[in-house]
């Protein structure tokens, strides 16, 4: 039988030093800020550089700026931004030129869009798919009913008086909506087996990646009018929305086809172990991976798509920075500062849309996140 040793401190231990934090305001900056001589340096350039330009944003939106009074106090010197330029504006940037005695047309659809859009986007609110049918079925009709109008007794107002904020978000969520899917089916399409699928899609996409949208805006106002049949006319908004979904739909399908192709091949023999068929497996199995795959390029297409917008104007719609652009020639509010103020409007108005969307797609991200983080 093995001796049993035991031991018996006689002496006390030494005190030791606290252990490191090992979080803190203090060890993030160490760590992220000060790392370095090089990150240290672009750290006090960065902070020199914010301690320069904080100062004159503020006085210029905020210390400096006019939120009430006339148009005489935006024309002081060292005024900054003229607020009251905006608000006596802001029907204007967000209707055009749709008559005013007709807002509330407008309103209904805006509220509409909220009242499905939002419980659409949350995933605990119940009824999901007579939401979906709502919103993707019902509500573009109803909508075009009541901003159009010509029917149900409804004054009718033509696209060319729609403008502003209104024109903006008709253009984008139709062109989100309607590019998504198409580009989902192209790029099933470019996949396919079949020759002629697959040279088809390829000659769409590779045409309509090749140019400009702003040439493609000029092609659909004016050669799209020239494969109708004699005497009928497109409306020029319609024209703009198929440009502009045509367009966005070739990039997303390369979006959807990198998703695809990051699919492991063990997948598709899974879903042939299941005895799925192509669409069947494609529905419920490699898509739903695929496309949670590549939900940073696609909402970064949607970005850009809203943003890109603004390049209707060139075929003579009234956007929101076509409305900006046109409210400043108004010599009523000649002011130092008047253009500056609206682009910034502007810019934080798009900003805003953007800035939503992405932490929207990072949310969906994190949700959808099924994979072992290490």
């Amino acid at each position: 039988m093995a001796a049993t040793q035991s031991y018996v401190r006689d002496n006390m231990v030494e005190s030791r030093p606290a252990p490191e934090r090992t979080s803190g305001i203090v060890l993030w900056m160490r760590t992220n800020l000060f790392a370095t001589p090089g990150d240290a340096l672009m750290t006090i350039l960065g902070a020199l550089f914010l301690l320069w330009l904080v100062p004159l944003l503020f006085n210029f939106f905020i210390g400096n700026a006019v939120f009430s009074g006339t148009v005489e106090d935006c024309r002081v010197e060292n005024v900054g931004a003229c607020w009251i330029y905006i608000e006596s504006r802001i029907t204007f940037f967000i209707y055009g030129f749709y008559p005013s005695e007709l807002y509330w047309r407008v309103n209904i659809v805006f509220a509409l869009l909220a009242l499905l859009l939002i419980p659409l986007l949350i995933p605990k609110v119940p009824f999901k798919r007579t939401n979906a049918v709502l919103f993707f079925v019902v509500f573009p009709v109803v909508a075009f009913i009541l901003l159009h109008g010509g029917v149900f007794g409804l004054e009718e107002v033509p696209t060319e008086t729609w403008g502003g904020l209104m024109v903006t978000l008709v253009i984008s969520l139709v062109g989100i909506i309607c590019s998504l899917p198409l580009g989902i089916v192209l790029a099933l399409g470019r996949r396919s087996q079949l020759p002629i699928v697959k040279w088809l899609c390829i000659a769409f996409i590779e045409l309509w990646r090749a140019v400009p949208l702003i040439t493609v805006l000029f092609m659909a106002s004016v050669m799209l009018p020239l494969f109708m049949p004699q005497g009928v006319s497109v409306d020029k908004l319609l024209r703009a929305l198929v440009g502009v979904t045509l367009f966005t739909a070739a990039y997303l399908a390369e979006v959807v086809r990198g998703g695809l192709n990051a699919i492991p091949r063990g997948q598709y023999e899974a879903a042939s172990a299941l005895g799925l068929g192509y669409w069947k497996s494609m529905t419920f199995i490699i898509l739903p991976q695929a496309l949670k795959n590549a939900i940073p390029g696609i909402v970064n297409n949607f970005i850009s798509l809203f943003k890109d917008t603004s390049l209707v104007s060139i075929v003579g719609i009234f956007d929101l920075l076509n409305t900006v652009q046109s409210a400043a020639s108004d010599n009523a509010w000649a002011a130092p500062t008047r253009a500056i103020t609206g682009y910034a409007f502007a810019a934080m108005v798009f900003w805003v849309f953007c800035f939503a969307m992405s932490r929207y797609s990072m949310w969906v991200e994190r949700r959808l996140h099924t994979g072992h983080k290490r």
